[in-house]
């Protein structure tokens, strides 16, 4: 299967314009790039798409950049997050619009480079030790979050290898793992979130935080979901939520595209979405909800008062914190998940 991706991934550059005009409508062309507001179809300047360039490499066609969220990848990516598909699906859908039949199954398949980082991921997970006392719940701390003991999801890693682009050295940084899963609680993926070793912040890297392995319709989960489900973005979004609703089941997406693309529980009732306070978020979040209530789904949109919850929670307090989702949640909700 990563030996199609790549092929339809290169065919697909070879006509980038018109998979834009057909998959970013909303967007235009400005010289050698397509501009967008995100892969969603927003209208806007932040993502924009390579329209000529080299097959591969450093200013390769087709390659695309969002700006606002750091999202980035080729026009394969692009079709799987503007329809919300997995891999499988993006990969029909890409041979629909270049009009090529579906290939016969293989007979003798070998693992596919999406399988590789699925494994590499749960190997990093295994290999990392619980947070709490470490360099990560130091940086969780600083950023007003409490880490309980019972965090199975998130791990430490003293040593994680980290490497700018594809030609620079592999640097190693203390990370914070987080284990990506499915709705079986399986490991599909992993979050790194690499740290200065002061734990007052992200590394200085240029990208501190980079996730692999199949993440489209999984997240970071904290707690099982059954009949309520509160998603958001970040995990530092979240983490911030349950100070204030430890018992709540949650998940984290860990980008706008992915949380417009959860998968929902079968016996999800009630949805409640954290939006971030920009228009990715905004997009994501409208996406949603239109899923979720056509699942049948109760959907209500949870608004910080700054740009995340993670900000209001450092910026207003747990005080404030508390008082916001008594105006947002549905009673019973409250009593049941707010101590």
């Amino acid at each position: 299967m990563a030996s199609q991706a790549a092929e339809l991934a290169r065919r697909l550059a070879r006509d980038a314009e018109a998979v834009c005009r057909c998959y970013l409508s909303n967007g235009r062309r400005e010289g050698r790039y397509w501009l967008a507001g995100d892969v969603r179809n927003t209208p806007g300047r932040s993502l924009f798409v390579r329209l000529h360039g080299p097959v591969s490499g450093k200013g390769a066609a087709g390659r695309w950049t969002d700006a606002a969220t750091a999202e980035h990848g080729d026009l394969l990516d692009l079709i799987a997050l503007n329809r919300g598909l997995d891999l499988r699906g993006a990969l029909d859908e890409a041979r629909a619009f270049l009009r090529l039949p579906r290939p016969a199954p293989p007979q003798n398949s070998r693992p596919t480079t999406l399988a590789y980082a699925t494994q590499a991921a749960r190997r990093l997970f295994a290999m990392s030790q619980p947070v709490t006392g470490t360099l990560a719940a130091a940086y969780l701390r600083n950023r007003g979050i409490a880490v309980p003991h019972a965090v199975g999801s998130l791990r430490f890693h003293p040593r994680c290898f980290y490497q700018p682009d594809a030609h620079a050295p592999v640097e190693t940084w203390p990370a914070m793992i987080a284990a990506v899963t499915d709705l079986a609680g399986r490991v599909t993926g992993a979050h790194r979130t690499w740290l200065d070793p002061s734990g007052s912040g992200k590394a200085p890297i240029d990208t501190p935080r980079r996730a692999m392995g199949c993440l489209l319709g999984h997240g970071v989960r904290f707690g099982v979901a059954g009949d309520i489900l509160l998603a958001g973005e970040g995990i530092e979004t979240i983490l911030s939520l349950r100070m204030a609703l430890p018992s709540m089941p949650m998940l984290a997406a860990l980008s706008a595209g992915h949380l417009a693309a959860i998968l929902f529980p079968q016996s999800l009732r009630r949805l409640y979405i954290a939006q971030d306070a920009d228009p990715a978020g905004g997009a994501a979040t409208d996406r949603l909800l239109t899923r979720a209530r056509s699942a049948g789904i109760d959907a209500i949109v949870l608004s910080p008062r700054l740009g995340d919850f993670n900000d209001d929670l450092c910026d207003l307090g747990i005080g404030a914190l508390h008082t916001a989702l008594r105006e947002l949640l549905v009673p019973e909700d409250l009593a049941r998940f707010m101590p």
